[in-house]
């Protein structure tokens, strides 16, 4: 069985991919912040199935969320491709300080929901990402 887990009426929708980023402020008070916040900060998820009733939230945007039950993705990075970068290595995340706010990839290569420094094992080479400054970069499979 996956993880249990609230979200916003409007995004409760089976096969949803997302990023639980942090717990926020405005839920320190909420009786049920338990099971919004059980997720790991920076670990992508797929919600798996979608329950019926609703739950008051005054954070979302119809002042309802839904419990949804959720699976854990594979973790995957953005890195500057060195011959470090093999399967099988440990690494230290380092983001790439990237400034193109228009790059699809920007979030990831900055790793604006990573926690900066983390030790990884690569698990898998997977592509080369096509980079507007020019950078070898790859997504790998980590853990």
């Amino acid at each position: 069985m996956g993880k249990i887990s609230l979200i916003g009426v409007e995004l409760a929708k089976e096969g949803l991919e997302f990023t639980f980023v942090q717990p926020l402020k405005e839920c320190s008070g909420c009786k049920v912040k338990n099971v919004c916040f059980n997720l790991e900060p920076g670990r992508d998820y797929r919600i798996k199935s979608v329950r019926a009733k609703e739950h008051p939230c005054n954070v979302y945007e119809k002042d309802t969320v839904r419990a949804i039950e959720v699976e854990e993705l594979d973790q995957h990075a953005n890195v500057r491709y060195s011959q470090k970068i093999q399967n099988g290595s440990l690494i230290i995340l380092e983001p790439v300080n990237c400034d193109r706010f228009t790059c699809p990839h920007i979030e990831a290569c900055n790793m604006m929901h990573v926690r900066e420094g983390a030790k990884v094992t690569i698990m898998a080479v997977e592509e080369k990402l096509e980079c507007p400054k020019g950078y070898d970069i790859r997504r790998v499979k980590v853990e």
